[in-house]
């Protein structure tokens, strides 16, 4: 009798793996929306790609990559190097690549999938869904074929992807910065003037002094350890002009007409936006391939071909870990929260808030009690399958440039060096931020006949 309760148990739960998101909230969960749970496993699926890469990239496990058949020995070539050169230090940038291909090529398909579902009863709906454990299975067969794909142009072609990818990546982590700055600032003068206290307004000076003053603080680091005194001209022109761009847009934002058409406007979301700027503007100097302007610079890759005496490539430095952690905030605030403004709502296809038609809360306790996710996309969908996709797509491309550093075979094919692309794209970015503040800030009176509360 315990068996077949048992072999039923295992029953329910596959079945709940083969069908809709409602199935795996558990009886302790809140109820929730179905569209947030989809949302929140197909993140977890990226999570896991980029816990995968993170693994293989550890100089351990690198080196335990040399027994997966034809992955280095034994293979025509790694990376483009010939049998005869040392890959060790290739197999973790290797892995990483492939691992990020396959993440993208996951959710390009389901990006193409799904254009055009309108609602929840579109039958690729409960693609989109459900049947979980059949996804997991053709991402798993994604990346296993993924590591048997050749080594020839591979790498080069497919370091622009994830380099214009990223760009864009970038992008989307700017839109999402200045909408949670907009909406922090709102809340707080909000709370502010609807309880007459002075606490919000002196937790708002503090907030903005301690951004600025971080800010500050790493300019000054930024000089300290990527400039020189002769040379490194590169550096000291980013610094410089990024530090000017913070310095305009943090006057613009309290300028008397802008703080008439936008009362919220403030130094807080400058503060924040400047923040960010540094830390890209830090993040494009780590990749100078020049060592006496860049002391971070990997070793190995400034160096000849990795030798017996030398130590392990370390990926990681302290950019790139910033990076994973903006990379993972960034793609949970796609994944739960739909914005406060309708412009930003329209622009990354999500919700409004209050929006999302469909059964009610009141329809999630079905069963015996037990709390399900309940449907709220019968009358449309709560948010574009379409542009998800394509979201966690370029944010598998930046999670991939993210672990290598940026990095990529030299003319020789023979070591991993730091191009000057990478640092031109994100600068670019920095500066594409900045404009985008900016207009955010001017648009109002641009164009007064619009919209823009």
């Amino acid at each position: 009798m315990g068996a077949c309760l048992g072999v039923c148990s295992l029953l329910s739960c596959v079945s709940c793996l083969c069908g809709s998101a409602p199935c795996l909230l558990c009886g302790c969960c809140p109820s929730t929306k179905n569209s947030t749970i989809s949302r929140l496993l197909f993140t977890f699926f990226l999570f896991l790609g980029t816990l995968v890469s993170i693994i293989m990239i550890i100089p351990g496990v690198e080196k335990e990559l040399h027994k997966l058949p034809g992955f280095c020995e034994g293979s025509g070539s790694v990376l483009g190097v010939q049998p005869h050169l040392d890959c060790s230090s290739f197999l973790g940038h290797k892995a990483v690549y492939r691992m990020g291909f396959a993440m993208a090529a996951f959710f390009c398909l389901f990006a193409v999938l799904m254009v055009c579902v309108r609602s929840s009863k579109d039958p690729r709906a409960a693609l989109q869904n459900g049947f979980w454990f059949f996804k997991f299975l053709v991402l798993v067969g994604i990346t296993v074929g993924a590591f048997y794909i050749p080594d020839g142009a591979f790498t080069t072609v497919w370091f622009y992807f994830g380099v214009v990818g990223s760009f864009l990546f970038i992008l989307i982590q700017l839109v999402l910065l200045i909408d949670f700055a907009h909406s922090w600032s709102q809340r707080w003068l909000r709370n502010a003037g609807e309880s007459n206290a002075k606490g919000w307004y002196t937790a708002l000076c503090t907030v903005t002094f301690i951004f600025y003053a971080a800010s500050i603080a790493a300019v000054a680091l930024l000089y300290v350890y990527y400039t020189k005194p002769e040379g490194c001209t590169e550096g000291k022109a980013f610094i410089s002009i990024n530090l000017i761009l913070c310095l305009i847009v943090s006057i613009v934002s309290i300028l008397p007409k802008i703080q008439e058409a936008q009362p919220h406007s403030g130094l807080l979301q400058a503060s924040l936006i400047t923040l960010y700027t540094i830390y890209v503007t830090w993040s494009a100097l780590a990749n100078v391939p020049t060592q006496r302007c860049n002391p971070t610079l990997l070793v190995r890759n400034s160096t000849g071909p990795a030798t017996a005496t030398e130590p392990p490539t370390a990926w990681w430095d302290a950019p790139s870990i910033v990076g994973l952690v903006i990379f993972i905030l960034c793609t949970l605030f796609i994944s739960l929260r739909s914005s406060d403004h309708p412009q930003v709502n329209k622009l990354m296809l999500t919700e409004e808030s209050g929006a999302g038609a469909g059964a009610g809360p009141g329809g999630a306790a079905e069963e015996g009690g037990v709390r399900r996710a309940y449907d709220n996309e019968q009358d449309g969908v709560s948010y574009s399958y379409t542009f998800f996709h394509l979201c966690l797509l370029l944010a598998a491309l930046y999670i991939m440039m993210t672990l290598t550093n940026w990095y990529r075979p030299d003319e020789s094919l023979q070591v991993l060096r730091s191009p000057w692309t990478a640092v031109w794209v994100k600068i670019s970015s920095s500066w594409a931020g900045l404009l985008l503040y900016l207009w955010t800030l001017v648009a109002p009176l641009v164009l007064p006949d619009r919209d823009f509360s």
